[in-house]
């Protein structure tokens, strides 16, 4: 009878331990975030600058001017159907197509020692230009507008796409290839069994940073002149009219969506590292 009481009791304390570890692990996380958000609000109540207002008012002008719609539109109200979708729009289109170039060109490149000696210096130094310095070429390509736009976003995040996608087809190894050949895979077997498991890592940390600098490029790229829609243009339009709790709204949606955009992508890569090792038998550890 006592192996079945304690039977009876082990799933219950097993389930009890996990949520006092997760409840644990949340409040180890998030208090530093709740104390300095606490120490803002009482220096700014104190303060009293109408250029800084304190964060409990910035709540309430992010949830009335972007989160107080209809349950059916996930509570998006009419300024984010016309400013957030549109900027979350240019943004996955370039990321889409560079991620897309990116994996392609590096997966070729990492594979050619030659190709990689001769480009690399041109990649580099492609790399190491300012994004916000091409805008005036963009311009002059595409004129102002949406395809100006996804075009500067596109040639500014693909590099850490295409070099971390090249490095982790160099870590292919000799071995690996020659155990393809003695099995006498096909080309497309050997990069869907092969390169890309053992690139996944380096794909992913090329595409994290992608994201980051995405977000940042798609608010750039709306704070120009002639733009009518989007995140960048909604704080330029309140910057305008002086209304700072609008502004500081603004920023403060950037930052959910960033947080909300990497952990969904991390999200991503946890499950799909989980089902692609890595060839080589490694995993993560």
């Amino acid at each position: 009878m006592s192996t079945t009481a304690s039977s009876a009791v082990s799933p219950a304390v097993g389930r009890g331990r996990r949520a006092a570890r997760f409840l644990g692990g949340l409040a180890h996380r998030w208090l530093p975030f709740a104390l300095l958000i606490g120490a803002w609000e009482l220096a700014t109540r104190a303060a009293e600058s109408p250029f800084f207002p304190p964060p409990s008012q910035i709540v309430s002008a992010t949830h009335e001017l972007w989160l107080s719609g209809p349950a059916t539109r996930l509570f998006l109200t009419d300024l984010a159907m016309d400013n957030l979708l549109p900027s979350l729009g240019r943004m996955a289109l370039a990321l889409a197509i560079a991620a897309v170039a990116g994996i392609a060109l590096g997966m070729v490149l990492g594979r050619s020692e030659r190709a990689m000696a001769y480009l690399n210096p041109l990649l580099q130094f492609c790399r190491a230009i300012p994004p916000p310095t091409l805008v005036p070429v963009f311009i002059v390509l595409f004129d102002l507008g949406t395809q100006m736009q996804v075009a500067s976003i596109i040639f500014s995040v693909i590099w850490p796409i295409l070099l971390n996608t090249a490095d982790g087809a160099r870590s292919v190894t000799p071995l690996q290839m020659d155990t393809a050949e003695v099995f006498r895979l096909s080309t497309v077997d050997r990069i869907r069994y092969i390169l890309i498991p053992s690139a996944l890592p380096k794909i992913f940390a090329g595409l994290r940073l992608a994201l980051s600098l995405s977000l940042i490029l798609v608010v750039f790229s709306e704070l120009l002149p002639g733009t009518v829609n989007g995140i960048g243009f909604q704080l330029t339009d309140a910057q305008s009219r002086s209304d700072m709790p609008t502004m500081w709204s603004v920023i403060v949606l950037l930052g959910v969506l960033g947080y909300a955009l990497n952990t969904l992508l991390l999200a991503v890569e946890r499950r799909t590292l989980g089902r692609h090792r890595p060839a080589d038998g490694k995993g993560d550890t």
